[in-house]
């Protein structure tokens, strides 16, 4: 009966484009996805499945060794405990944005009425469907300037059972006469800097969109600009913006949201100890 750690060590022995540690946590993942066997299941060498379709490992040992990103080998990726499909159309959801959801959850957690939200740059729909789900008096909106990842956010929020109205919409070109008012004004925008892509590893250049991962050198709070200025015009009065960062510009974007009038703005380390997010109210 096949079992599962010989499958683990040859899967593990063959990712060579990654360090050994990265690698044996990807074995893991696969082991996961395609069997349903948990890490404990293969520390302790349960069988596989006797029912099992086997996939093709060659090549999807060939797709990651060409450093193509194993959320996009295996087509999904958990986030805040939930499943999200992801494809090169959308940034890979982090942890740190993550960090950023549950301080939301964490502010709205008690209101009783409902909370209006909008996601600026929604991407895959992740910090959306996640506030949907996990805050029932949220009234949840995602934006997007990109029509594909739309596509797949609305995919997502089905699939996860979410109620999240979805529409194309530029932060950059807001309407004058745009009406809306939110709580809740959360994004994380393009923010790496083109001047940095020299120093990234190529399963985020050569996989992940360009528009949503990079903005100009001269000018890398242009996102940041617009969405404090859209609360200025759109936040109710005791809403809050939430924002994702360059640890670079950790000043600087506190200073985009002083500038603005914000009265307390608030910028939180994330698990390395670097800037990465901001939570700034009037």
């Amino acid at each position: 009966m096949a079992t599962a750690k010989p499958l683990y060590q040859r899967l593990s022995k063959n990712i060579t484009a990654y360090p050994p540690e990265e690698a044996r946590e990807m074995a893991f993942m696969l082991l996961d996805h395609y069997f349903g066997l948990r890490k404990t299941d293969v520390l302790t060498d349960k069988p596989l499945p006797p029912n099992r379709t086997e996939p093709d490992w060659f090549k999807i040992l060939e797709r990651l060794n060409r450093q193509e990103p194993i959320q996009h080998v295996i087509g999904t990726t958990i986030f805040c405990g939930l499943e999200f499909e992801v494809s090169p159309d959308v940034l890979i959801p982090r942890p740190e944005t993550e960090d950023l959801v549950r301080l939301i959850m964490h502010d709205f957690a008690d209101r009783t009425e409902d909370v209006p939200i909008v996601d600026i740059g929604t991407g895959s729909g992740c910090i959306a469907i996640t506030l949907s789900r996990f805050l029932p008096q949220s009234v949840v909106t995602g934006w997007d300037v990109s029509e594909k990842a739309l596509t797949l956010a609305r995919h997502n929020s089905q699939n996860l059972n979410a109620d999240v109205t979805f529409s194309i919409q530029d932060i950059l070109q807001i309407p004058a006469d745009f009406p809306g008012k939110f709580d809740c004004v959360v994004s994380n925008p393009p923010y790496v800097t083109r001047s940095e892509a020299a120093d990234m590893n190529q399963n985020v250049l050569n996989y992940e969109p360009d528009l949503a991962l990079f903005v100009e050198d001269n000018d890398p709070l242009v996102f940041y600009k617009a969405v404090a200025d859209f609360c200025v015009r759109h936040l109710t009065k005791d809403g809050a913006c939430y924002v994702e960062i360059n640890e670079r510009f950790g000043d600087d974007t506190r200073q985009v949201f002083a500038d603005r009038g914000f009265t307390r703005i608030q910028v939180y380390k994330d698990i390395h100890g670097k800037d990465r997010s901001i939570r700034a109210t009037f």
